[in-house]
């Protein structure tokens, strides 16, 4: 939902910085900030400093920075409106409701409903495992290794089905048979009717981002079949668009996440610490799930068993985290089969040690290609530098082919250029043609290289500017009469000056500036500008002469822009002539500034 800027600055207004990320970060006041351990990375001095009269946070060590709003965004992984929606209610504002039709209504009311039922059934599997009836499935969790404390953290439960407890339970809750039978909690048959979905198994529950339980997993105990058991998909859970242990994993900050196959590898590896771990839920890896990853992170894991199938699920789910533009690396496991058995048997430090030790994906699918060939065959082995030519082909970026290109044939004893012209005749291009080998394939018409932007030399000056004049607005009168926001580069530096000009002479609270800009890029950029600790002169006649060099140069750098694009125009060298008399004025221009 869009929320008016009025609305989202209230809310913003109405946390203060400080005790937000207090709850988060330990805080120490030095000077007019607050300083602590950043949060977003490894660190052993405080460099993320608050700053309570800008309502901004701004990390010296990895540039993280921005408002509460984005505090929020990067700590809890949440969305621009997830964010503000905790806010809001932290802050005691009212967030506008959207008007629903009479059936939107209907259906959210379902949908809460099954979340309802959910919930009970998840307090109730909870309540059983840990009651006598409960004994068998906390034996197997036991034996397993975890801990009360993972069991309680993963809302771990049984079922044990006898009469359909489950049902007469819900149904003693208030809820109709046909919402306890769309949450998939229960089946239905002419023998029996309503009953128990789930008997004589461990139960996962599966959870969203938001903490509400969508759906169960349920595991075997002895040899029954199915071994696991899962909800069907509802209109509450879709099994192609979760993972198992996001709720929790969004949060671990870390710079990557691990993708494996079951409940009890992500709960293993979470309570070892690795709290970035995550499964599919019983299907395929999906592209949802694959898009839901790349909003956490860009680097992932892949952590399969180490069988055949293992390996046919890292190669096939590769393929989908390529599409949707994540890096992938593989785990290697061996000699044991899983992340389970591989941290019981050898602890977290050798798997931390795995982990970052973990194979490039691209090497990994070469290296189980190469099985296939005899590679003291030559025959055979040109066969495989075909195959290795396609894969090479596959990278879009021509550096990045390039950089693989030549590690393959070394590591391979590959002739280079043989190879390069190899895959120059399968290199794809996008246009459709996928794989078919056309050497020497032009570019599709109209798609050019675009070419670097030549680097803006006054940009220096910009920002120095802008940072004197957000700690000293009552300067913006007066440098205005000389510069408008035309002459900042556009972006960051530009859009913080039409704030400026807007309202000259008033201060422009930094937080509000950098609510601006919706690219953490951006936002950084924005916090780094208004964070910085101006070094200025003392006397008053030498700030004087800082600010008119600075305006000077901030206006020399626009004035050279505009030459750059008007070059060859009729009026060029009349603007020139101009241009070089207004900066001969600005050399004998005198501004008056406060001394130290």
């Amino acid at each position: 939902m869009y929320y008016p800027d009025e609305i989202v600055e209230q809310v913003r207004a109405s946390n203060d910085i400080v005790d937000v990320v207090g709850q988060y970060v330990k805080l120490k006041k030095q000077g007019a900030n607050y300083f602590g351990l950043c949060p977003f990375h490894n660190e052993k001095s405080p460099s993320f400093s608050v700053s309570p009269s800008k309502q901004i946070f701004y990390c010296f060590g990895c540039g993280a920075g921005g408002n509460v709003i984005t505090f929020l965004m990067k700590y809890e992984n949440y969305s621009f409106q997830e964010a503000l929606k905790a806010l809001a209610e932290r802050g005691g504002v009212a967030l506008p409701q959207m008007e629903y039709s009479a059936q939107m209504r209907a259906q959210i009311e379902r949908r809460n409903q099954l979340f309802a039922v959910n919930k009970e059934a998840a307090t109730y599997y909870y309540h059983l495992l840990r009651s006598p009836r409960g004994a068998a499935g906390m034996r197997y969790l036991t034996e397993r290794k975890l801990t009360p404390q993972t069991m309680s953290h993963f809302g771990l439960g049984y079922a044990d089905g006898s009469n359909s407890d489950l049902v007469r339970y819900l149904r003693g809750k208030g809820f109709a048979d046909d919402v306890i039978l769309e949450s998939g909690v229960a089946a239905h048959d002419e023998k029996r009717g309503l009953h128990d979905k789930f008997w004589n198994r461990v139960i996962y529950p599966i959870m969203d981002v938001e903490n509400r339980v969508i759906g169960f997993g349920g595991r075997v105990m002895g040899d029954g079949k199915p071994k696991y058991l899962n909800s069907p998909e509802t209109p509450i859970f879709d099994k192609g668009r979760n993972l198992y242990g996001l709720n929790f994993a969004r949060r671990s900050r870390k710079n990557q996440f691990i993708l494996c196959e079951g409940y009890m590898d992500v709960i293993s590896m979470h309570q070892a610490g690795f709290t970035q771990a995550v499964a599919s839920l019983g299907t395929s890896f999906t592209t949802g799930q694959a898009q839901i990853l790349k909003r956490y992170a860009k680097d992932i894991i892949l952590s399969y068993d180490s069988d055949e199938a293992g390996v046919k699920a890292a190669l096939r789910n590769n393929q989908v985290l390529r599409q949707a533009g994540l890096r992938a690396r593989v785990l290697n496991l061996k000699p044991h089969k899983d992340p389970d058995e591989f941290i019981k048997a050898e602890g977290a430090e050798a798997f931390q040690q795995r982990l970052d030790e973990a194979e490039n994906v691209f090497f990994f699918e070469l290296r189980q290609a190469e099985k296939r060939y005899h590679m003291q065959d030559p025959s055979e082995k040109t066969d495989f530098c075909r195959e290795a030519a396609r894969m090479l082909g596959q990278f879009p970026d021509e550096m990045e082919r390039e950089n693989y290109l030549r590690t393959v044939a070394q590591q391979y004893f590959i002739d280079e250029e043989a190879l390069r012209r190899m895959v120059g005749a399968y290199a794809q291009v996008e246009d459709g043609l996928g794989d078919i080998p056309i050497p020497d394939r032009p570019a599709p018409a109209g798609r050019t290289a675009k070419s670097a932007p030549d680097a803006d030399v006054s940009l220096p000056s910009q920002r120095y500017l802008l940072t004197w004049l957000a700690d000293e607005p009552e300067l913006i009168p007066q440098v205005a009469r000389y510069l408008t926001p035309a002459d900042f580069s556009e972006g960051v530096c530009r859009i913080a000056a039409e704030r400026f000009w807007a309202s000259p002479g008033t201060a422009s609270e930094p937080a509000q500036i950098i609510g601006l800009f919706t690219e953490e890029a951006e936002q950084q950029e924005a916090a780094a500008l208004f964070h910085a600790e101006l070094t200025l002169p003392n006397g008053r006649e030498e700030r004087e002469k800082a600010l008119r060099d600075i305006v000077y140069a901030v206006k020399k750098g626009s004035v050279e822009r505009e030459e750059k694009a008007e070059a060859g125009s009729p009026d060029a060298l009349k603007n020139i002539i101009r241009n070089k008399k207004s900066l001969e004025n600005l050399r004998k221009v005198h501004f008056s500034v406060r001394g130290a």
